[in-house]
């Protein structure tokens, strides 16, 4: 059964580096429900950025808000991860909200809905692009481009329909838009091919501040 096998919120931590901070990118698993809203914009104060109650985001500029109110892994992902890095990574260690099994993350289209337990429903927006932060917590070297070459970057999801979310869940998708377009496929695109990124801003489903960003992108 595809389904949440932990639901992750942060413990705030502080790096002591200058141009880190503070983050919430380390997660623990908690065992009550949790209930989930779609935050609003993004620059919000950290204990609102993200769509979990109880969670934070303290990199306010580059994530959280509605386009990235969630952020999802799966198991079957770190499990590639372990085997590679020789080493265990639990649940919640990339920073993930919800960590799954038996469930697509990376293959799901951009824009696909999944009903997540009895009511919370979640849309696909992108993958997750790996930071300095990211480096930070995992210590390993030349981490981001390594993640980023390895096309396992997890999705962010937007909140469609509120609800609560706990361990043990049932993940059905609802509705796939197909344009056969996946987080995976974004994701390579954001991170190594420019033309191919271009094509799409026409996708279906994709936020506007997605867009926004794609364009910005490619005036680089």
């Amino acid at each position: 059964m595809s389904r949440v096998l932990q639901v992750n919120l942060a413990v705030p931590q502080d790096t002591g580096v200058k141009n880190i901070g503070t983050t919430g990118i380390t997660k623990r698993p908690v065992t009550h429900a949790v209930a989930v809203r779609a935050p609003g914009p993004k620059g919000l104060p950290p204990e609102r950025a993200s769509g979990l109650a109880g969670d934070q985001i303290f990199d306010t500029a580059h994530h959280g808000g509605d386009d990235q109110a969630v952020y999802a892994y799966a198991r079957e992902d770190y499990d590639w991860w372990e085997k590679e890095l020789g080493r265990e990574l639990p649940g919640g260690m990339f920073g993930e909200n919800l960590t799954t099994v038996d469930v697509d993350v990376c293959g799901a289209e951009i824009g696909e809905t999944w009903r997540v337990g009895d009511t919370l429903v979640l849309q696909t927006t992108f993958g997750r692009i790996p930071c300095a932060t990211f480096q930070w917590k995992m210590g390993e070297p030349r981490w981001v481009k390594r993640f980023a070459a390895e096309n396992r970057p997890g999705a962010y999801l937007r909140v469609v329909t509120p609800g609560d979310v706990r361990a043990g869940d049932e993940v059905t998708v609802l509705e796939r838009p197909g344009h056969g377009v996946t987080i995976a496929d974004a994701f390579r695109a954001w991170m190594h091919d420019s033309e191919r990124l271009a094509t799409y801003l026409e996708i279906d489903g994709l936020p506007d501040g997605l867009k926004a960003d794609i364009r910005k992108r490619l005036r680089r």
